[in-house]
């Protein structure tokens, strides 16, 4: 799955000009917890909430209510962003954007193209793309196996669903210590008989979710 499969095409962007107060007032009516800064179809900065804190009076201050919404009318956002913008290509992996958002703890990455900005990819983005990989909201059964680390296994267990004439729609695998979890999720809500044939096989079942709604 590429980065252009599950991000936010064509994002609300601001220029560096906006002010702080004009700033703040879109980040209420928009409900986004940051924008894109551009400039002449240039990407320059990014905008978090966090960010306006840095520059704006804190509770602390001495200014009264008319002096801090001159100061938030006066000074743009350009004082409060950030500008040196992690970025990602549009035909970037997700797991490319999900390990550069790790290594650099950022939750957000403006997604670019022929160096111009296509799209924006959030954590959120990266959860959803989880779920609907394992298809975990879809009806159907979720069975974990425990299988050796060999070659062939999936291929072994995977004929013991075809056996029963039952499509496997999605499969994971976490890798253990010489063992690994095979995940298989597939449309059968009665499980009881192939269940039944996976332990005659000589597979450890470590646990089954049916989801029938």
């Amino acid at each position: 799955m590429f980065v252009r499969d599950r991000m936010t095409k064509n994002p609300y962007t601001i220029p560096s000009s906006t002010t702080i107060a004009d700033a703040v007032a879109l980040f209420r009516e928009k409900g986004f917890r940051r924008f894109p800064v551009v400039d002449n179809g240039k990407l320059v900065g990014i905008l978090t909430k966090e960010d306006i804190q840095t520059v704006s009076p804190t509770k602390a201050t001495s200014l009264s209510i008319f002096e801090v919404n001159y100061f938030l009318s006066k000074i743009t956002i350009k004082e409060a962003m950030t500008k040196k913008v992690i970025t990602i290509e549009a035909d970037n992996l997700l797991e490319e954007a999900a390990v550069k958002m790790r290594e650099h703890k950022i939750s957000t990455l403006p997604v670019m193209e022929n160096g111009k900005l296509v799209g924006i990819i959030t954590e959120s983005d990266i959860f959803e793309a989880f779920i609907d990989l394992l298809g975990f909201r879809e009806k159907g059964s979720r069975i974990t196996i425990e299988t050796k680390d060999v070659p062939g296994g999936i291929a072994d267990i995977s004929e013991i669903f075809y056996s029963f004439n039952i499509n496997i729609t999605h499969i994971a695998m976490y890798a253990g210590d010489g063992v690994r979890d095979l995940i298989i999720r597939s449309s059968v809500l009665d499980t009881s008989e192939l269940e039944k044939r996976i332990k005659e096989k000589g597979y450890k079942i470590k646990h089954v979710l049916i989801n029938d709604k």
